[in-house]
């Protein structure tokens, strides 16, 4: 008897009617097992506990607290419509009440008084069907996933042998694809930059296998050296990017098969590197297909971490912390900053074998997919998208997120909200519910809810502080929230969007924000905006004083960049910016203008050609392979001469320009002979915004 009882499906039943639950309860008891609810709220809060094991609802429309409709609107919020099919109970029979329900996903409906025989007709019939659906769907997610297990096992035993040859374990293979396909769904999470859809993710990823296919063509000799390849063997290694794409692009069928298509970016673009200085093409940025990019990170990786007939394995934290340091070649800033934030799960995602688990979700998908129609699934898709991309960005900002809706009166919290405050992310009925109450305290919500309904659509946003009781304490936050007005005439208040935000967490991120605004990323100095408000500020409060505005640039910077990388002509910038920094007092200002030129401006009493060519001799040294000489001009004002920020920027500009002319590799004070210079050097001051500061 208990294993018949566990095969019987579960029906919910949703009617304020006591007499009309038992009367169903009555027609359908001896075949189904049945839950009852006596509203929407109930109804909600037992789909929330149960909803995998709900096959069917029968839904009354006109019920207090919540209404069938209210409900169906948490079902499509959560996706529970998706799986759960829902017959409505009803005595009307408008058009527009129909309509509306088959709209929001209903199956079927049942007019009251009930007719037995009815009845059960249709719950039969909406579980069969709902039962060959699944059925279809799993067919086909069979017949997907067998198709694409016979094509992957055969691209893994042509890269097996490949890897043989190699003297390289096959499982640098699986590896590859585990990671290409790791990588690429923490870059969708990222960034929808790049439009990949979940195909594109299972297709990249298998044709990730074939990446180095076209060493099939190179020397054992040279493939299997445990020495370091001489210049003419390590060229004839570089070859076997252009082989391997011009196997496949060669194949006498499926040339252009996307996954072929696919596998050929791979093979002849998985060496390219990001700042243009990789192999064979010389691509930089994303002008390498994104499908490359990933897979040179993830064989990188595998690469370091795994024994070679030339070394021993690198150590997991190492090799990651030479990838963000540039050790292995530049890549996209986007797919370093997913190294960086996922290094703790990569071991774990090898261990794991997921791209067989993600392979058999995304088979799932596609199965699903075709049997839906084409703009519903994408639409909740997209949703589901939308979503995840909210709960991110909440966690990221930690602040507490939250969306309420007056139909159904629910509060949805963001993940990291809810959690912090210790409520369930889905509040249902919030005037009654206890958890909530107890962090808001008496009236807030009230208060918070009025002011809401106070506004209008052309002014929808209210402010108002709280203090929220949670963790054992009290903090004081600031709620900052919009009204949602419906676009019907006259307009309807809807609900609203909103976050809670602690005060004193809040004035300390904004100072670090207001910190980040004012200097340079890269190397700590003031940013040009910031350091002329400072500078002007100075020459207001001290027009008695002298000072000086020097004004210079980095000498064949632009050599460093093409020779070394741009990576380098960074740390040439740092470099510099340490340099300038530990040669001034700290009452001067200095600051990167742009590109590789600077700003100093400093007072002075004696001596400022003696000060001046000391911060010259102190910066200018020879830095590994490059000597970092500068070009510089410097102009002097004060003594209540009524010069301004702009008159002396030109004027150094000028004395720069001169220096420039003349070779560079010194500095120069403007004088009058430097006159002349002023209207060409005034024209061509926009160069600092438009070039980045690279001084032609």
């Amino acid at each position: 008897m208990e294993k018949a009882s566990s095969k019987r499906q579960t029906i919910l039943v949703v009617d304020d009617s006591e007499m009309n639950r038992s009367i169903l309860a009555d027609m359908l008891g001896d075949e189904y097992d049945i839950l009852e609810a006596e509203d929407g709220l109930e109804a909600v809060s037992i789909m929330q506990k149960k909803s995998d094991e709900i096959d069917l609802v029968l839904l009354d429309i006109v019920m207090p607290r919540m209404n069938g409709f209210d409900v169906l609107g948490v079902m499509n919020q959560n996706g529970w419509i998706e799986a759960t099919p829902v017959i409505m109970v009803s005595a009307e029979s408008g058009s527009p009440q129909v309509e509306r329900a088959y709209d929001m996903g209903v199956t079927d409906f049942i007019m009251r008084p009930f007719d037995a025989l009815i009845v059960r007709r249709r719950v039969v019939n909406t579980l069969l069907l709902y039962a060959k659906q699944r059925r279809l769907v799993s067919m086909v997610e069979e017949q997907i996933y067998e198709k694409e297990r016979r094509s992957g096992m055969m691209i893994d035993i042509l890269s097996h042998i490949v890897e043989f040859r190699n003297g390289e374990s096959g499982q640098h293979i699986l590896n590859v694809r585990t990671l290409t396909d790791f990588f690429l769904r923490l870059l969708m999470q990222k960034t929808d930059q790049y439009h990949l859809t979940a195909g594109d993710i299972s297709r990249i990823s298998t044709g990730s296998a074939l990446h180095d296919i076209g060493k099939i063509a190179i020397d054992e000799h040279i493939l299997n050296k445990p020495g370091r390849l001489t210049a003419e063997e390590f060229e004839v290694m570089k070859t076997h990017a252009m082989v391997g794409a011009r196997m496949l692009d060669e194949l006498p069928v499926h040339q252009n098969d996307p996954l072929v298509r696919t596998a050929y970016e791979i093979c002849r673009w998985h060496h390219e590197r990001y700042d243009g200085r990789g192999y064979p093409d010389g691509l930089a940025g994303d002008d390498i297909p994104i499908s490359a990019q990933v897979v040179a990170l993830a064989d990188v990786y595998d690469a370091l971490t795994s024994p070679r007939v030339y070394k021993d394995p690198i150590p997991h934290e190492t090799a990651v912390q030479m990838i963000l340091d540039g050790k292995c070649g530049t890549f996209n800033p986007l797919l370093l900053e997913c190294l960086r934030e996922s290094a703790g799960q990569i071991r774990g995602q090898l261990a794991g074998g997921s791209v067989s688990k993600g392979t058999r979700r995304e088979i799932q998908a596609i199965a699903d997919e075709s049997l839906h129609s084409g703009v519903s699934t994408r639409t909740l898709r997209l949703l589901d998208y939308e979503r995840d991309k909210f709960s991110f960005f909440a966690a990221l900002t930690e602040d507490i997120q939250f969306e309420f809706t007056v139909s159904p009166p629910m509060i949805t919290l963001s993940p990291w909200g809810a959690k912090k405050l210790g409520v369930d992310e889905i509040v249902m009925d919030p005037v009654n519910d206890p958890k909530l109450q107890a962090v808001l305290g008496p009236g807030v919500w009230e208060e918070l809810s009025a002011k809401l309904r106070a506004t209008t659509p052309k002014e929808p946003d209210v402010q108002m502080e709280c203090a929220l009781h949670y963790d054992g304490g009290t903090r004081w936050h600031r709620v900052i929230s919009r009204a949602v007005w419906s676009a019907d005439t006259p307009p309807q208040f809807e609900g609203a969007l909103g976050k809670a935000v602690d005060v004193h967490e809040s004035r300390v991120r904004l100072q670090e924000l207001e910190d980040r605004a004012s200097t340079d990323a890269m190397t700590g100095l003031l940013n040009r905006s910031s350091a002329q408000e400072q500078i002007e500020l100075r020459m207001q409060d001290r027009p008695e004083a002298r000072y000086a505005l020097v004004f210079f640039d980095v000498d064949r910077f632009k050599y460093a960049n093409d020779v070394f990388g741009h990576m380098f002509g960074d740390q040439v910038l740092i470099r510099v910016a340490e340099k300038l920094h530990g040669s001034v007092r700290q009452t001067d200002i200095c600051c990167r203008a742009g590109g590789d030129e600077f700003l100093l401006f400093l007072e002075y009493k004696t001596d400022i050609e003696k000060t001046v060519e000391r911060i010259y001799n102190n910066i200018c040294e020879d830095f590994e392979q490059f000597p970092i000489r500068l070009s510089m001009g410097v102009a002097l004002g004060g003594e209540n001469d009524g010069s301004t920020y702009e008159q002396l920027l030109q004027a150094a500009d000028a004395a720069l320009y001169s220096v420039k002319r003349s070779g560079g590799g010194r500095f120069r004070f403007y004088d009058d002979s430097l006159h002349d210079l002023l209207g060409t050097v005034q024209g061509s001051m926009t160069r600092i915004d438009e070039k980045g500061g690279e001084t032609q």
